[in-house]
């Protein structure tokens, strides 16, 4: 795929993308889970968004990762993880100068790039 922007009805099956925040690709999909690799540029964040059909599992590989879940702060290394439960608000920072690389599990009935509610952006996407 080229760096062309990912189409409404191509969203929902989508491999890998380069938003502005940084990447991701997905690594294994099936029906009830989905396993993606994020790479968070230093400096930036993603959407505050939640999921109506699935939960998410984060898994730092490396940098630092500043999550917050329903307007609370934790910070996470290497090594550390954190749940993220279906409907709940939650965004992911990188305040570290290094590139953050988290894996995320994804569980659900429904796993597509086109479940989500974006409730603050910072690239005008909500």
């Amino acid at each position: 795929m080229s760096n062309k922007k990912i189409s409404e009805s191509e969203r929902h099956r989508a491999r890998h993308a380069k938003p502005p925040w940084g990447s991701w690709e997905v690594l294994l999909e099936e029906p009830t889970y989905k396993v993606k690799r994020v790479t968070v540029l230093p400096g930036k964040r993603l959407s505050y968004q939640k999921h109506s059909n699935r939960n998410e599992h984060w898994s730092v590989i490396s940098g630092k990762a500043l999550v917050t879940i329903e307007g609370k702060d934790t910070l996470l290394e290497a090594g550390q993880a954190i749940d993220i439960p279906r409907e709940a608000a939650h965004r992911v920072s990188n305040p570290g100068h290094s590139p953050l690389v988290f894996i995320e599990i994804q569980r659900g009935s429904y796993l597509g790039e086109d479940d989500i509610i974006r409730l603050e952006d910072d690239y005008g996407r909500s």
